[in-house]
């Protein structure tokens, strides 16, 4: 029977990193990785600025402010009573859908781990890879939940800079200028939200070659990179070890209701990350998993319609922004989502006009760290896509003509 009260116990965090300081030996011996140096402190309250503001506040008549394509139904999908059934074996992954995820990307499926949706495949991502006090450098303008994601976890933030005036491309050399030997991760989305911009292969691989050099990691959400039907773009998976990619069929397919994301990394790091997914998610609903399965084996046609979709749609927005000498855009290779910017007065107040007197919703910038900015999106319903953007059109004027 080992000794309760062990003298000189090391403790071990749950990332396999070794603590330098003995622990407690009245505690150690309660759970592995159990320390008092390592309990963090109790967290002040953390919440999501832009998740709170689009559940509660993003609603009106025309929305456009919604960044995934037309949502799908049951209906639509050709689903059988047994793809319905909700009892289904405990355990890590459900495999028909570990094997069609490793089929779709070319992925080992040991190094796959399913998510429920693209935020937890991150928040499950950060949680294995960084500790408290550890440094993480994000994108900006970027996703404000993966900035709040990551200061939960009680990393310290760096910021980098992706530029309008660059096209918001990714530059590895604007990382090697902000970077620090405290970095541990860098972390950003492709196609970028919320400007649509697509990183080239090129950049990727820098930007693993200066995160190897600190022997860091490089966390790729491609929530968006699955909307890119015209030109498709193999995950940044494949170009190192040290990449990490989180993704969903949300955005691309309109599937939001399965919650089904998913992680790629390095088998040590997947199974990892499935250890902890026991202390967050457990198990996902398994009628969930068989009808996200039902979607993969049907991914060519959910990709037609969607396609189709966005090819009219983003035709649309084009045509909109070709006509608005108030707004400067840089227009996306594919996706559904584009940040145009304000040359009349702050964004703010013109979301607040449009929202208010027009009826319709985009997303002020402020979410993403870029004030003068808005985020509209192009996935919904063609019709109602038009008229939103006729009266965006008309709030404009209104509020060119106020200042």
């Amino acid at each position: 029977m080992r000794n309760s009260s062990p003298s000189g116990l090391r403790c071990v965090y749950p990332s396999g990193r070794v603590c330098g300081v003995p622990s407690n030996p009245g505690r150690a011996w309660l759970a592995p990785g159990f320390c008092e140096r390592a309990v963090s402190p109790q967290r002040r309250e953390i919440r999501s600025a832009f998740i709170e503001w689009a559940k509660l506040r993003s609603q009106a008549r025309f929305n456009l402010a919604h960044s995934d394509v037309l949502p799908l139904h049951l209906a639509d999908l050709p689903v059988q009573l047994a793809d319905l059934e909700i009892a289904g074996r405990d355990g890590y992954g459900y495999a028909p859908l570990l094997e069609r995820l490793a089929a779709k990307s070319e992925v080992p499926i040991d190094c796959i781990v399913q998510a429920q949706g693209t935020s937890m495949a991150n928040h499950l991502a950060m949680a294995a890879l960084i500790e408290s006090g550890d440094e993480v450098l994000i994108e900006e303008p970027g996703y404000e939940p993966i900035v709040t994601a990551a200061q939960y976890l009680g990393a310290r933030i760096r910021r980098f800079m992706r530029r309008f005036d660059d096209g918001f491309q990714l530059d590895p050399r604007e990382i090697e200028r902000t970077i620090s030997p405290r970095t541990r991760l860098i972390a950003f989305t492709n196609l970028h939200n919320p400007t649509g911009a697509r990183a080239s292969d090129t950049s990727l691989r820098l930007v693993g070659e200066i995160a190897r050099s600190l022997g860091g990691h490089v966390l790729v959400d491609e929530a968006f990179l699955e909307t890119s039907f015209e030109i498709p773009l193999q995950t940044a998976f494949h170009l190192g070890p040290n990449f990490i990619v989180t993704s969903s069929l949300t955005k691309a397919y309109g599937l939001g209701g399965l919650r089904c994301g998913w992680i790629f990394a390095a088998a040590p790091l997947a199974q990892r990350m499935w250890r902890l997914n026991d202390l967050f998610g457990v198990n996902p609903p398994h009628v969930a998993e068989r009808l996200s399965v039902v979607a993969l084996d049907h991914l060519s046609q959910l990709a037609a319609r969607a396609r189709a979709l966005l090819k009219t749609n983003r035709a649309l927005l084009r045509k909109f922004l070709d006509s608005r000498k108030d707004l400067l855009a840089v227009f996306p290779d594919a996706g559904p989502i584009c940040f145009p910017q304000t040359t009349s007065g702050p964004a703010l107040a013109f979301c607040q006009l449009l929202h208010e007197k027009y009826g319709t919703s985009v997303v002020p910038g402020r979410f993403f760290g870029a004030p003068q900015h808005f985020r509209i999106g192009v996935g919904g319903e063609t019709q109602e896509l038009r008229e939103g953007l006729d009266r965006v059109s008309s709030a404009l004027d209104e509020f060119a003509a106020r200042r």
